[in-house]
């Protein structure tokens, strides 16, 4: 079955089409037929997509919406200018059998992926107020997939927080009057829960371990960052919050601060709350402590050619604060039998892999720098002879994940999380 996946941002969207039925899943062997993203939606739109058979296109159209965007994708999908067979990778847009959409906040009523009807999207829009930059921008993404494909077109949502529906409360809920959270909902929600169970069950996958008496931490390390504590399978605990601004350091997030820098910071420099929110998210990180760049290979090699000293420190701090939650969630767990990392900087930077593993000999990680110097962008253990722990990267792919939780909950089958 062909499922379209979709990822809608505020001014965004990413797609990607995939062939996947019951066995492929078994035999890991899906097709991934295209992909791309649309940038700038809302204006002059840059467009850049891929079919598995021809070039990359790159372009630039008017497009004043979501659904102008969604449209785009699916005249490309069907146009000889994607270079796939001679009307594109598919030949009508009735080849699409489902449609998987990327939902950022389930809350507590969503704790799987969701055949969407109407109360659905009456649900989705009860979160709004808990991921204001995600959950409308989600919907929008939805409402025009069924405006183009029509109402027959299933459509399924995956929600990133549903992974840790099975925190304990004890992980999940914060020190703060316990009325918040009966009124208001007030809890750790975690993010990326996508990203955290493919690698955990890719990771199984490649050892031909059973989820039951497994034990792994895996690091989503990209601009968004976050860890995750995983027993038999299921998520204990995760770094992310009650919004995706706690935890780790991100590129542009601060992760963990004591609370009342909020106020402190507010009176000193005059600002309103959510100029301090916005401070916070948008203007901390790896940026705020650089001065110079949100992106770490920027900052690898500016370390590297000028031993620039900020950036040395932005790196030093990402890496610190990623070894002190191993070190936690390895206590939580009572052990781990693997780490594991994801995400553009957890695939691709070779060098933070070995900072945040620095230091941990005493648990029984040792890596091996060749392995690990070796090992960019793709699958790979890259611990040394002897280590008592594995240690692994695993690129991620949430997307791949969409589209077989979509075609699982087309055909009733079990989504063993």
């Amino acid at each position: 079955m062909n499922v379209l996946v979709l990822n809608v941002g505020s001014s965004s969207l990413k797609f990607q089409l995939l062939d996947t039925d019951g066995d492929r899943i078994a035999e890991n062997a899906d097709r991934r037929l295209a992909r791309g993203q649309i940038e700038r939606i809302g204006g002059e739109a840059v467009i850049t997509a891929r079919s598995a058979d021809g070039p990359t296109v790159h372009r630039t159209a008017p497009l004043r919406d979501h659904a102008a965007a969604v449209d785009a994708v699916l005249r490309w999908l069907t146009s000889a200018e994607s270079g796939g067979r001679p009307a594109g990778p598919i030949g009508s847009v009735g080849e699409i059998g489902a449609v998987g959409h990327r939902v950022v906040h389930g809350g507590e009523r969503f704790t799987r992926s969701t055949l969407i009807d109407d109360a659905v999207l009456q649900g989705i829009e009860e979160t709004f107020d808990l991921a204001p930059l995600h959950n409308p921008s989600n919907m929008k993404g939805i409402r025009a997939a069924r405006s183009a494909l029509g109402p027959a077109v299933p459509q399924v949502a995956v929600f990133d927080t549903a992974f840790h529906h099975t925190l304990p409360d004890y992980a999940y809920l914060y020190a703060l009057p316990y009325q918040l959270y009966r009124r208001h909902r007030v809890r750790r929600y975690g993010f990326h829960g996508t990203s955290h169970r493919y690698v955990a069950h890719r990771w199984r996958q490649l050892t031909g371990r059973e989820r039951e008496g497994t034990k792994l931490v895996t690091l989503h390390l990209g601009n968004g960052c976050s860890a995750c504590a995983i027993r038999d399978g299921d998520s204990v605990d995760t770094s992310m919050g009650f919004t995706p601004l706690e935890g780790l350091v991100m590129g542009t997030r601060s992760g963990d601060m004591d609370p009342a820098i909020l106020d402190y910071v507010a009176a000193k420099e005059g600002l309103s709350l959510p100029e301090v929110e916005a401070l916070l998210n948008k203007q901390s990180g790896l940026l705020g402590i650089s001065g110079l760049t949100n992106d770490m290979r920027e900052l690898l090699a500016e370390a590297a050619e000028h031993d620039d000293r900020r950036a040395r420190l932005a790196i030093e701090l990402f890496c610190y604060r990623a070894r002190k939650y191993v070190g936690g969630y390895v206590a939580a767990l009572g052990g781990t039998d693997a780490i594991a990392f994801a995400g553009g900087v957890g695939e691709n930077a070779a060098a933070v892999r070995a900072r945040v593993c620095a230091g941990l000999e005493w648990m029984g990680v040792v890596l091996d720098p060749e392995k690990n110097a070796a090992t960019i962008g793709v699958e790979g253990r890259i611990d040394a002879v002897g280590s008592r722990v594995e240690v692994w990267v695993i690129p991620t792919d949430e997307e791949l994940l969409i589209a077989r939780d979509t075609w699982r909950v087309m055909h009733g089958v079990e989504q063993r999380y």
